[in-house]
């Protein structure tokens, strides 16, 4: 048997050097989150309420026995609380130890990108940027990457 010979181009292939996003909108901007942090897509179903919670906590949902805060990304970004429908989604995701739940318009794709592709997020006064850790453009239309410890914040530690 012959012996094949890998070269670093070649272990890059299988994904090294690339990473799988899920995409989602809120209204007409795109963000995503890595594949790897996402345990579950559900549809809208309401959330408990909590008091004394900042304006983009919905409440919590329970999970198969797991207590799940839900966080209104639209509100989070400072655009408003989201006017909820049974068409919008909860996309479930882990940080860290905890799960959370993000109240998105609707999931989009998956997309895999390239790790150079991502582009450093530009400085502004737009709140924005500072819950995303990149930007990647994916058939021409920009996709903002959230950064899920910054907008869990020190939130997900008081729920």
């Amino acid at each position: 048997m012959e012996a094949i010979e890998l070269n670093e181009n070649d272990l890059e292939v299988g994904g090294a050097n690339s990473i799988q996003l899920i995409a989602f909108s809120i209204g007409e901007q795109a963000y995503g989150v890595e594949i790897t942090t996402v345990r579950e897509i559900r549809a809208w179903n309401g959330a408990t309420p909590l008091p004394n919670t900042k304006e983009f906590v919905r409440g919590v949902v329970n999970l198969r026995g797991t207590i799940v805060p839900i966080f209104d990304l639209r509100a989070r970004f400072g655009a408003g609380v989201t006017e909820a429908t049974k068409t919008h989604v909860v996309v479930v995701l882990a940080v860290g130890e905890k799960w959370i739940g993000i109240l998105v318009d609707a999931v989009s794709d998956i997309l895999t990108v390239q790790k150079n592709d991502i582009h450093p997020v530009p400085e502004g006064e737009n709140m924005d940027s500072e819950l995303l850790n990149g930007i990647v453009t994916h058939d021409s239309r920009m996709v903002g990457l959230i950064d899920l410890e910054s907008v869990v914040g020190q939130t997900g530690e008081e729920i």
